[in-house]
């Protein structure tokens, strides 16, 4: 008889830093920067979090309609994110605001969408990374179509570190429940195309775990479809890096895709519009803030001798990033309603076209009933 309740197996976890900042090794990989990239890394990872916390205030304010917090997954967004080479491309979730960071956008570009303003604020093609996804697990198949035209184009394989590219597309363990992913997971794997899906598995889809989602670590779905599997410390910035760059390489040296599971928490809301208290403990909350991806870096960076200085600075280019971000965000104009209908069709309809009038004799009708008054 076949047991109902059979236990979960458990997968190795890769992790080179631990909470308290203790460097340890594991023996597929290993982090071979000196103390002025961990520097680097931790710059990255602080600022990632303020943008994350005034973008947070700037809703709470009335100045946004939402926003997605990305709070304790900074460490899987900015190790990753720093593995890619220019010449990479990344299909990112709502919620990568790290890999935006990483990848050169100005984190102003991302308030437009959850202002309501705008469908995206910069071209994917000048940082190598797409608009962010809303529809969940959707930019795993755009990632994948996108890895199998590098092969076709023949910049994959090639041995010239200039030319040879990759893709990674991120997605959340809530994601691994939606049929895009299965589907992308099995096309990499027949087509060997060049990509590294990163699921950062933060425990929850919303409010439901990850327990009521998969029997099995979602690394251990990479054996069905036939490509390897990782399982990282996702709060492990260094683990991460050096996990991700392996997986990237093999994806440009032609040898395929990669599944890497981030073990990591959303230590806030799934969104602004969410009160995770009404289905996870706060003693659960409490044991991974113990396990904070900024925490274990600081520790780190602290017992090798940085400088007071440089912290002190961080902190102050840290302030001035929120400076930035809370005036763009007022400068963000309104958008004009009746553009939209500019970009539903290449070439428009009579149906659309009719629609646009409408819409711009009733906006015509309304400010001028506001200005007679």
């Amino acid at each position: 008889m076949i047991s109902s309740t059979a236990p979960t197996p458990d997968a190795p976890l890769v992790q080179l830093l631990t909470p308290t900042g203790q460097r340890v090794t594991d023996p597929h990989v290993a982090f071979d920067g000196d103390r002025s990239e961990i520097e680097a890394l931790y710059r990255d990872l602080v600022m990632t979090r303020r943008v994350d916390t005034e973008a947070y205030a700037l809703q709470r304010h009335g100045e946004l309609g939402l926003w997605p917090p990305a709070l304790g997954q900074e460490a899987a967004q900015v190790g990753s994110a720093r593995a890619l080479r220019a010449h990479d491309f990344a299909f990112p979730t709502y919620r990568d605001h790290g890999v935006a960071w990483c990848r050169g956008v100005d984190p102003s570009l991302l308030l437009g969408i959850f202002r309501g303003s705008d469908l995206g604020g910069w071209d994917p093609a000048d940082h190598g990374i797409a608009l962010p996804n809303i529809i969940i697990g959707a930019q795993t198949l755009h990632a994948t179509g996108y890895a199998m035209g590098l092969a076709l184009e023949g910049l994959v394989g090639s041995g010239d570190p200039d030319r040879d590219s990759a893709v990674i597309a991120y997605f959340g363990d809530g994601a691994t429940s939606q049929g895009d992913v299965s589907e992308a997971l099995d096309w990499a794997a027949v087509h060997q195309s060049p990509v590294v899906f990163f699921c950062e598995n933060n425990q929850y889809a919303i409010s439901v775990p990850v327990a009521s989602q998969t029997r099995v670590p979602i690394v251990q779905r990479a054996a069905g479809f036939g490509l390897p599997g990782v399982r990282v410390d996702g709060n492990d910035v260094l683990a991460c890096l050096a996990v991700t760059r392996a997986a990237l390489q093999r994806a440009r040296d032609g040898e395929g895709p990669t599944l890497i599971e981030a073990v990591t928490y959303r230590m806030g809301a799934h969104t602004t519009s969410d009160d995770p208290s009404r289905y996870r403990d706060a003693s659960e909350v409490d044991a991974w803030q113990a396990k904070d991806p900024l925490e274990r870096v600081r520790l780190l960076l602290v017992a090798e001798g940085t400088s007071d200085d440089f912290f002190a600075d961080l902190a102050a280019d840290a302030d001035a990033l929120g400076v930035h971000l809370r005036a763009a965000c007022q400068q963000i104009p309104e958008p004009d309603l009746a553009e939209l209908f500019d970009h539903v069709f290449v070439e428009s309809t009579v149906e659309n076209r009719q629609q646009q009038a409408e819409h711009v004799a009733w906006r015509d009708a309304i400010e001028g009933s506001v200005v007679a008054s």
